[in-house]
């Protein structure tokens, strides 16, 4: 019988990043909003999760944000939306709590609705990747319109796969 989870499009990515860590001795923490947790269930669902996954926070609103992430009302005052910094800030802060090798951030709009900007657009993610030398970042759009499932395991996917990529070096800041 096959795997009903994690998502097929996420399985392969989420098992070729733990076999990396687990070959590296390397650990990761995750900071993800719009994706809901499916990235720390994906990796959890790898066997030996235990040797590299710090830990996990769904930061979906603004007060999670504040209480585990070192937002500040002046966070949210100024808060237009997920974008690179926004990832960036979220990732650093993270990985600094948890001591973890690497911290993936994501944020964005999921769907079915959205705003007017660019980075309110159902299909927008912000991506992070958080690492001692440095934080990398990166924007996607899904083409994937307002179909919220969908655009969360594609968020997924690109975060992971942004981790594959600074992993094996292939990321530049």
């Amino acid at each position: 019988m096959a795997r009903s989870f994690p998502p097929a499009a996420v399985d392969a990515i989420v098992s070729e990043v733990a076999n990396l860590l687990k070959q590296r001795k390397e650990t990761v923490s995750i900071a993800e909003t719009a994706a809901g947790g499916i990235i720390s269930a994906s990796l959890l669902s790898t066997p030996g999760a235990s040797s590299f996954y710090k830990g996990g926070l769904t930061l979906y609103t603004l007060e999670s944000r504040i209480a585990f992430a070192g937002w500040t009302q002046e966070s949210i005052k100024s808060y237009k939306g997920p974008t690179p910094d926004v990832v960036k800030g979220l990732a650093e802060n993270v990985r600094e709590k948890l001591g973890s090798t690497y911290t993936i951030c994501e944020s964005g709009t999921a769907g079915p609705t959205g705003g007017n900007t660019r980075n309110r657009t159902p299909g927008y993610v912000a991506l992070a990747v958080s690492t001692e030398n440095g934080t990398h970042t990166k924007e996607i759009e899904t083409g994937l319109g307002g179909d919220r499932e969908k655009n969360m395991i594609a968020f997924s996917v690109e975060a992971l796969t942004l981790l594959k990529e600074v992993i094996k070096g292939d990321a530049k800041l």
